[in-house]
């Protein structure tokens, strides 16, 4: 009795441990098989991608290493090999040259589809060109231009308002929340037609889906890495169940915001100019019901706001973080502010809206030393760290290492920004002036300076993107000198597909005006 006891218990402690490690060796197994590991044509193997757990707090800086030894390498994965290169020709290669050659790929969709569905950042073919075109012809137009730059005015002095709040009570703020929650509001009025007073934290609803969104984001990131995230989803356990509960919120507030929306232009049907994007993309579907339905559209929106506040928000974090970290900087862009705007710190009775009113187009072209400070911000810290395709053909890279068919090729921006062999020896340091000749500022290649993607699926929101950055940064500097709220405290990032800050960006705000008032 007392042995049949026994076995039962060992039988029952055991059985779970051997099925683990049945499942681990044949897992191992899939990686490991029919990689080519010894073959010098295919680039150097440097761990597998379950490795990449053990580095997943800091998994940029662990990129950036590898990369410092090997411009190109590989992790493992069951079903295939991942490139990771800094390489600019092949990341031209991937993007321009063999640009129908390398997609998005089954893998990558399939990560990615539950919370971008079959927006225009996850998709390949014909969806892909049928949105980049109508997304093309809506951000050229000039009515969306001006429209776009009224509600980037309008919300960059509102910030102004919320942070003299905490300046006059000499109080720390989270300013990496304040410009996601004004970044929120801005991609939801351009985009959506939307009012949705984030900053002001006046509808818990938009609170509630702004941190759903940002959850969800993380969540389907750490896909990459978790290689049992396929099960979790099916018995919808562990973090595939917190990704559910997240796009749950989501696709509520999405599908209320439609509604609403369709609502609201049935009413003003014989209204022509439609100023947002998503007005645009309903009157389109009214040729096209059965393609563009609710769900296409719910897709349409998440994507444009992943760009439009993930984006510039990410940015300017790091931006302000920067600055603080480098006074000078800081006093140089204020005294460019001063000289383009004809302002001076200590003007009696500063009205917000009269400085923001002067921000037109013609005074943010003149503002080259801010462009390159802001460009200099993406080259350290891009708001998409990592992106990649993958290869629908077997291939040779221009290094000479060959890809077969079906091969993830990831390019790192992060990783890019810290190589010296690019940007020379000082390629760590926070350095504008890199970006400007003669007080004139000079682009780079867009496959060295990869911050907004390059060939065909270059960010159509390029421009825009620094039009919104420069009207905040003139606002928020033009009435504020920032420092850190603790010096001591250590600033990364937080693992997801943009580079937010990890706990947030706590500063202090010191008014450069007697007054600040609107």
């Amino acid at each position: 009795m007392k042995m049949d006891a026994l076995l039962i218990i060992f039988t029952f402690v055991s059985t779970p441990l051997l099925c683990s490690f049945m499942l681990f060796l044949y897992l191992m197994l899939k990686i490991y098989t029919g990689k080519s590991i010894a073959d010098p044509k295919f680039a150097p193997v440097k761990g597998t991608v379950i490795s990449q757990l053990f580095y997943f707090s800091r998994l940029h800086d662990y990129h950036t290493e590898l990369a410092r030894k090997d411009k190109t390498f590989r992790l493992l994965a069951p079903d295939m090999s991942e490139l990771y290169t800094v390489d600019p020709r092949n990341i031209e290669h991937i993007l321009k040259t063999k640009f129908d050659k390398y997609s998005k790929g089954k893998y990558n969709q399939e990560v990615v589809t539950d919370l971008l569905g079959e927006g225009i950042f996850a998709v390949d073919g014909d969806k892909w060109r049928q949105q980049r075109k109508l997304a093309s012809f809506e951000f050229s137009t000039r009515v969306l231009r001006d429209f776009s730059c009224a509600v980037f005015r309008q919300n960059a002095a509102k910030l102004v308002r919320v942070i003299s709040e905490s300046s006059i009570a000499d109080r720390a703020f989270d300013m990496q929340e304040l410009i996601m929650r004004s970044a929120l509001d801005s991609i939801f009025k351009v985009g959506f037609g939307v009012e949705l007073n984030c900053l002001e934290a006046s509808s818990v609803e938009s609170t509630n889906f702004m941190r759903a969104f940002d959850e969800a984001n993380a969540l389907v990131y750490w896909r990459y890495v978790d290689p049992f995230w396929r099960q979790k989803r099916f018995f919808n356990i562990g973090c595939e169940s917190s990704l559910t509960k997240n796009i749950k919120v989501i696709e509520d507030f999405v599908n209320t915001l439609i509604s609403a929306k369709r609502k609201l232009l049935a009413e003003q049907r014989f209204c022509n100019e439609k100023e947002d994007i998503l007005s645009r993309f309903l009157v389109e579907s009214e040729k096209d019901p059965e393609r563009m339905n609710d769900k296409y559209l719910r897709d349409i929106i998440l994507n444009f706001m992943f760009a439009g506040k993930d984006s510039s928000a990410s940015t300017l974090s790091w931006f302000f973080y920067m600055l603080c970290k480098n006074p000078l900087i800081q006093e140089k862009v204020v005294q460019e502010i001063r000289e383009v705007t004809g302002t001076q710190d200590y003007d009696d009775e500063v009205m917000i809206e009269d400085f923001i009113t002067r921000l037109s187009d013609t005074t943010l072209e003149k503002m080259h030393y801010l462009h390159a400070t802001l460009t200099e911000t993406l080259r350290l810290y891009p708001a998409v760290p990592m992106d990649g395709r993958c290869s629908e053909i077997e291939d040779t890279l221009p290094d000479g290492y060959r890809v077969k068919k079906g091969d993830g090729v990831y390019y790192m921006s992060y990783a890019m920004g810290r190589m010296s062999h690019l940007w020379g020896d000082d390629a760590e340091v926070f350095r504008p002036q890199r970006w400007l000749q003669n007080g004139i500022f000079q682009p780079e290649s867009p496959f060295k300076f990869i911050a907004f993607h390059a060939g065909p699926r270059m960010c159509l929101g390029k421009d825009f993107s620094y039009r919104q950055m420069k009207i905040v940064t003139m606002a928020l500097l033009r009435f504020f000198r920032f420092k850190l709220a603790d010096e001591t405290r250590e600033v990364t990032y937080r693992i997801m597909f943009t580079l937010h800050v990890r706990g947030g960006l706590h500063l202090q705000a010191i008014s450069r005006t007697r007054t600040c008032s609107g």
